[in-house]
């Protein structure tokens, strides 16, 4: 009846929870009847850290776990990890997803008091919620949007080379007002804008299916971003970044559009960074945003010194590769931040086995190779994994399943290991890797301190917690994660 209970309470704080491919939403369980003095809740267990724990299973689900973790000066010899605050890396932007065309449409139609409850459980930073902090966007359509649009489209004679035509028109509908309500929630929150397409007419083969941009319209598409930076900024949502083409090394998707290294330094070079400069833009400008197989693109685009001083960093996807690909391009050129923009699950997909991945992967693995974000691939989609465009992915599943009912899937859970504690400004510390439980700890701005740790075994795993010279013994069961906080 204990478990009964605990159950019960998170369902009532965090709303229905399921997980996996969209299922219908459980009925919450009855609490005990007031004659029943058998099973009333224990007091408090006294502890030094907290526990929240995502199991493989689905028994807990980014669960607090009434559990007593004390740290003291007892031995023993279970393995141990230990958190050392001495040694500082990169600071943190945030942890996220990428909030597409048609998950804005999902979310923003839902009726406004469910609406409300479900944008404030993702976004806000009371203590109750999971504190999404990032945001990754499209400029113009993603694959994931209802239709294939630019913010400049003209009729297949026309080119538009004074952007006179330019117009959010588009996203007046779902995207702007729904992150008006999010900035209502949490201003601070940072948002990515990445373009899939530049407009048909700036294209070589003039589809919105891959080609390339062509450099007869270079100054024009730099004015493109200009324009939709200050558009963005005149409804009251401020850009923090851009980068100038989602995987530029993918001319199958609709819509796609290539950009090799060398063109992206030219543009970058001689088009975007000056015309940001002129008007005085402060957005950064993040580079390559594609796989992690091909380290020498941003490494090239960054031996170009009049490029370079225009970058802030670069951004990676998983798709292909190795997670230590950014750890290269860090060694390369430390100066510059390096990110990571985007990793889908799909809707055929197993949740332990995703869980486990994207945990060891990205939560951790990106983060100890230098990541100052991690973005999961995407934020809502619907029980047929809609809409996408014609050549979309077409069983992409959103963090969230947004039928009759709302279903929290996989990437909820995987962003919320990290995104409730880890705030903006929060430092990655030094934390040693042991065999089956690599981890990654933090200290916040607060001066709390976080540890993230995935039993990636088959079995239960014990390990101690080392802080300062005392210990605390803890264990996950295994293909667990449990965020520990103190």
């Amino acid at each position: 009846m204990k478990k009964h209970l605990i159950y019960s309470m998170f369902l009532l704080t965090f709303g229905v929870y399921s997980c996996g491919n969209a299922t219908e939403t459980p009925e919450p369980e009855q609490p005990n009847s007031p004659q029943d003095t058998t099973d009333r809740p224990n007091p408090p267990v006294k502890s030094d850290v907290q526990l929240w724990l995502t199991s493989a299973d689905q028994s807990a689900l980014f669960q607090k776990q009434k559990v007593s973790l004390l740290f003291s000066n007892q031995s023993n010899n279970t393995p141990t990890i230990t958190v050392d605050e001495s040694k500082e890396y990169q600071s943190i932007d945030g942890f996220g997803y990428t909030l597409t065309d048609g998950s804005a449409s999902l979310i923003y139609h839902l009726p406004a008091d469910k609406r409300k409850a479900l944008l404030e459980e993702l976004f806000s930073t009371d203590s109750t919620f999971i504190g999404v902090s990032y945001l990754r966007i499209s400029i113009g359509a993603s694959d994931l949007s209802k239709r294939v649009f630019s913010y400049d489209d003209v009729s297949s004679e026309q080119t538009d080379t004074t952007l006179q035509y330019f117009d959010l028109d588009a996203d007046k509908y779902n995207l702007i007002p729904l992150l008006k309500e999010i900035l209502k929630i949490n201003p601070d929150i940072e948002i990515l804008g990445s373009p899939w397409s530049a407009p048909v007419w700036m294209k070589t083969n003039k589809s919105s299916k891959g080609g390339k941009l062509d450099p007869e319209y270079y100054d024009e598409y730099a004015q493109y971003f200009v324009k939709y930076i200050q558009a963005m900024d005149a409804n009251g949502i401020t850009i923090d970044a851009i980068t100038p083409q989602n995987e530029p090394l993918n001319p199958d998707n609709n819509p796609s559009m290539v950009m090799t290294a060398d063109e992206q330094t030219d543009f970058i070079k001689n088009d975007l960074g000056p015309a940001f400069e002129k008007v005085g833009i402060k957005t950064k400008i993040i580079i390559y945003d594609h796989n992690c197989d091909r380290p020498d693109y941003p490494i090239t685009v960054l031996k170009d010194d009049d490029a370079r001083k225009y970058i802030a960093g670069s951004a990676f996807h998983l798709y292909a590769g190795d997670i230590s690909a950014l750890s290269q391009v860090h060694k390369a050129y430390p100066q510059k931040g390096v990110y990571f923009t985007e990793q889908w699950t799909g809707g055929s997909g197993d949740f332990a086995g995703d869980l486990q991945w994207h945990v060891k992967n990205l939560i951790i693995g990106a983060t100890r190779n230098w990541s100052k974000n991690v973005l999961e691939w995407n934020l809502a989609s619907d029980p047929n994994y809609q809409p996408h465009t014609p050549g979309g992915c077409s069983n992409c599943m959103g963090a969230l399943t947004i039928g009759s009912n709302i279903t929290r899937n996989v990437s909820y859970y995987i962003i919320a290991s990290a995104s409730k504690f880890v705030r903006p400004g929060s430092v990655r510390i030094g934390s040693n890797m042991l065999n089956n439980l690599p981890n990654v700890a933090f200290k916040t701005p607060n001066g709390n301190k976080v540890l993230i740790v995935l039993n990636d075994s088959n079995q239960e795993k014990s390990f101690n917690i080392k802080y300062k010279g005392k210990s605390v013994l803890a264990k996950l069961e295994k293909g667990a994660v449990g965020t520990f906080v103190w």
